[in-house]
């Protein structure tokens, strides 16, 4: 099966490499957010009381890292949508490929994206806005998102085999992500002394918001058991479900 993975993931990467514009795509967005919107928290983190610990830098940086996942890994769908049409995914049925190795080569690629386009971010913070954050928990962070992406990766793959429409797919995933995002914390912290209490009691639900956290908290240089475990617990049990659910979609598509 390693081998076979190995087959797709260099297939995939080949592909990626001959055309880069996708990676530019997914990462402007956020670079917008840390460039036009992280300046505006500066004066917001040190005058509103409610913040977690932490400077502008230190608080939005890793939750921006986590955007980067959430956006760019979760609509890989798409690229496996366009191997459905033009009957790739059906020439990859009649190997004796792994369909597990199908799922596993694609979304290890998917993870060093996320993990280069979060290096990138990282960096420009350092240099352009001085953050400061241990090397330790810069690691650590990208760890975090390699995860995170294969979680959202498998998802997506799954989805689209399920779907199998390339109108009902964008449409579904937005519907999905956006509130994700705005109950996660990425933007603004919800804490209990900023937002209001159901708002908060919501967020909680959202398992994005302790993986967020987790984030924030090893880019302060706290690995202690109450930032890492809630989150890393709920990361791990995603990835998990995540890997079953866009395997056994792998195996029954492709049976």
């Amino acid at each position: 099966m390693l081998r076979d993975s190995w087959l797709i993931f260099r297939r995939d990467l080949i592909l990626s490499t001959r055309n880069p514009t996708w990676l530019i795509i997914q990462i402007m967005q956020p670079l917008l957010y840390l460039v036009l919107f992280g300046p505006l928290m500066e004066k917001m983190v040190q005058n509103t009381p409610g913040f977690p610990p932490g400077n502008a830098w230190q608080i939005f940086t890793p939750a921006l890292i986590v955007m980067i996942a959430l956006f760019g890994s979760s609509f890989v769908g798409f690229a496996l949508l366009a191997d459905y049409r033009t009957g790739v995914v059906e020439r990859l049925r009649v190997t004796p490929v792994s369909r597990l190795a199908l799922l596993l080569g694609k979304v290890v690629m998917n993870a060093i994206q996320a993990v280069v386009q979060a290096a990138l971010l990282i960096v420009l913070a350092y240099v352009a806005f001085g953050l400061n954050a241990p090397v330790g928990g810069v690691l650590l962070s990208l760890v975090i998102v390699a995860l995170l992406a294969i979680t959202l990766a498998s998802s997506s793959y799954a989805l689209a085999l399920r779907l199998k429409s390339e109108e009902a797919f964008p449409a579904l995933l937005n519907a999905i992500l956006l509130p994700l995002l705005l109950l996660s914390g990425i933007l603004i912290p919800i804490t209990t002394g900023l937002a209001p209490d159901w708002l908060y009691t919501i967020s909680r639900i959202n398992p994005f918001s302790h993986v967020v956290e987790a984030q924030r908290g090893v880019f302060l240089g706290d690995f202690s058991m109450d930032t890492l475990f809630t989150g890393g617990v709920v990361l791990l049990a995603m990835t998990v479900l995540a890997v079953l659910w866009g395997a056994r979609t792998f195996q029954r598509e492709n049976a």
